[in-house]
Formats: structure tokens, C-alpha cells, sequence
């Protein structure tokens, strides 16, 4: 190596240690700078981690449906000759309700108590005659035979009188009229709706894996979105015998309360399920929770006493959690928080560990177990 490429070799090295010098300087008096300026305290919104009554509750969609319900319609054919109700009215079991025409069904019923009373007469008389032996036994046992086929025919005709008359089968609210005054009606046309409506079934599915938490008896409570406001208690009266196989989940019938007949069949319902004892979680908004792949955090605000102006220093701390279960906008915490402490349930993004904060609680987020959406 000549004298030449090592006074070559000497200057570079020379001047990219000034370089990278100059640029380590400069990095230094950046930081220094920026230390000297101190980070802005950021503006947060906080709540207090508190102990809350937590009813464990297995939440779930369902379908109404009467206790009691039924299309009316008649068995026979006929024409209307009286309809004895009023659309949606409330009706008594026994009620009549619609009167097809009978005339001819009555004709024929007066004649065959007229052949039921005349074979009466015969059989009276025949057994008077029978003590003085004016006639056989097989007469008088002919005339007792004759007796009782014209009183069946008269029961039979008396049926067929009966079923022109349509009477509420059991106490409920009348639907809308489906008919008319003077309409033919073939059997089976539906006439008008009947249904209980006090109490009301509830039916809805949960999984397999919640079979262990559901048994008959569990008190259950229902709101419906047409019906804001208003909860509806009742009790599980029976679960099905199998799963079905499509969905893995199992039926459960509940009965509800509702004694002002808000509720009709055919609505849906958001059930819920109360399975377990109410015990009391620590719990926090779930926005004041980071989930992460590495752990889910908080920022904790502490109090680092006074500063240089006499004004409490606030610090946002960061802390690892482990969460349990949610319900509504609430999350439980299991560890990693204490009860009393203040948690950032705002502005979480733009913190770090030990950045100074600000409070500022003119607008929380929401924190109810059972949140409604709100229109705007």
C-alpha cells in the first residue's frame, strides 16, 4: 500500500467522523431541547373504578306466542245470519259469536223430537200391555231399541243445530272481522282471531353450552323495541327434549306477565335470562380499555404532587389488566386495578406512560349495562 492511498484512507475516515460526530451532537441538543421544553399535558376524560352489582344473564331473541290462541272457523257450511262481536273487542269463554243459518237444521230437529216423544209414548204403552201379556217381549224390546235411535238422532241433530252457532272456545281479544253478514262460509274458512294474551309464551334458543345454566323455573325478563322503556318479567316453563342438529341449540319456552295486553303474538322480544346468584365485579367503561395482542392496558391518573406553579401534577400510568366478562358498555377487571382509582376513559390514544394529563368529565362516554340506541 502506498503512501498515497493511506493519506486517502486517513482523510475519509477524518471526514465521516466528523460526519457522524456532528450528527450525534446535533441528536443530543435535539433531545436536550425537547426535554428542556417538557410534553404538553394531554386533556382526558375519567371515571372512578367502582364495585357494581352484576346479575350473570344469558341474553337472547325470541318470538311471541299466545298461551291460548286459535283461528276460528266453523265445521259446517252455512250462511251468516248474525255476526255477535266487535273487532279487537275482549271476550268471555262460551261468548257467541258468529250465528249461521239453522232453519232447516231446527225443522228437522223438531221433527225428530216428534218421532223421539211418539217411539216414548209406544214404548209406555207396550209395556202396560206386556203385565197382561197383550204382546211379546220382543215388542216391547223392539219399541225400547226404536226409543233410543230416534233420541241419538235427536243428539245428532241437536249437534249439527250447535255447531251453526260459534261460541269462544276460551277468554281472550277478538282480531279483525274476516267476514261478512250473508256470506257463504265452507268449513274450516277462518271467521275472526282469538287470543289470550295474559299470560304470553315466549319462545328463544340458546346453545348447547348453555344447557347447564338453564332450567326451568330461572326468572326471565323481556324488552321489545316496540314498546320502549318497559320490561316484562315472567319464569322458564319448559325446555325442549332435544338440540337441533342444523344449529346446536336448544328451545326454551318462558311464560310473561302482561297484564295490560301490551304484548301480542307474533312480536319479537330480546330475552334475558337471569342464571346465576347477583354478585358485585369491578368494572370501567370498556373505552378505557387497550386490547392488545400482548395484553389489554388502562392508563391510571396519579397524583405526583405539586408542581413549580403550586398546581397538582397529574401523570397518565399505564397498566396491565386482566378483564372478565362485558355487559352493556361495562367491562369487569379481575386484576390490575383497585376500586377508588381514577382510569382515563377518553383520550387513551394519545397518552403514554407518564405523560401529564388534564381532566376534563364535560362529556363522558357512556357507561350502562342495558344501553338504547339514541336517534339523532
Amino acid at each position: 500500500m502506498t503512501k498515497r492511498m493511506v493519506l486517502m484512507l486517513l482523510i475519509a475516515g477524518v471526514i465521516f467522523g466528523a460526519i457522524f460526530g456532528f450528527q450525534a451532537f446535533k441528536s443530543r441538543m435535539i433531545k436536550k431541547y425537547l426535554s428542556s421544553q417538557g410534553v404538553p399535558p394531554q386533556t382526558v376524560s375519567t371515571t372512578k373504578a367502582g364495585f357494581k352489582e352484576w346479575q350473570p344473564e344469558l341474553n337472547a331473541v325470541g318470538t311471541l306466542r299466545a298461551v291460548r290462541g286459535a283461528d276460528l272457523a266453523p265445521e259446517v257450511a252455512g250462511v251468516i245470519s248474525a255476526l255477535q262481536f266487535r273487532s279487537g273487542e275482549e271476550v268471555k269463554a262460551g261468548a257467541p259469536l258468529v250465528q249461521l243459518n239453522a232453519a232447516a237444521d231446527i225443522a228437522q230437529l223438531e221433527s225428530l223430537k216428534a218421532a223421539a216423544e211418539l217411539a216414548e209414548v209406544t214404548l209406555q204403552r207396550d209395556q202396560r200391555q206386556l203385565k197382561v201379556q197383550a204382546v211379546s217381549q220382543a215388542t216391547v224390546d223392539t219399541d225400547a231399541a226404536n226409543l233410543k235411535v230416534a233420541k241419538a238422532r235427536v243428539a245428532e241433530q241437536q249437534a249439527l243445530v250447535d255447531k251453526k252457532n260459534l261460541r269462544a272456545p276460551f277468554a281472550g281479544r277478538l282480531g279483525l272481522r274476516a267476514v261478512d253478514l250473508g256470506q257463504y262460509v265452507a268449513p274450516g274458512t277462518k271467521l275472526v282471531t282469538l287470543q289470550a294474551l295474559d299470560p304470553v309464551y315466549v319462545d328463544f334458543s340458546v346453545p348447547q353450552s348453555a344447557l347447564a345454566e338453564v332450567r326451568t323455573g330461572l326468572k326471565v325478563s323481556a324488552t321489545a323495541d316496540a314498546l320502549p322503556g318497559e320490561r316484562f318479567e315472567g319464569t322458564i316453563d319448559a325446555i325442549d327434549a332435544k338440540v337441533d342438529p342444523a344449529t346446536r341449540n336448544v328451545q326454551v319456552r318462558a311464560s310473561l306477565s302482561n297484564p295490560r295486553h301490551r304484548l301480542l303474538p307474533g312480536m319479537f322480544v330480546t330475552v334475558a335470562v337471569d342464571t346465576g346468584a347477583a354478585d358485585r365485579r369491578l368494572t370501567v367503561p370498556q373505552t378505557a380499555i387497550s386490547f392488545n395482542p400482548y395484553g389489554n392496558t388502562v392508563y391510571v391518573v396519579e397524583d405526583k404532587g405539586k408542581g413549580p406553579d403550586g398546581k397538582p401534577q397529574l401523570v397518565a400510568t399505564q397498566r396491565f389488566v386482566t378483564t372478565g366478562a362485558t355487559r352493556g358498555d361495562q367491562i369487569a377487571i379481575v386484576s390490575g386495578v383497585k376500586e377508588g382509582e381514577t382510569v382515563v376513559t377518553a383520550g387513551v390514544l394519545k397518552l403514554r406512560n407518564g405523560v401529564p394529563v388534564i381532566i376534563n368529565n364535560s362529556v363522558q362516554p357512556s357507561d350502562e349495562a342495558a344501553p338504547k340506541p339514541k336517534d339523532q
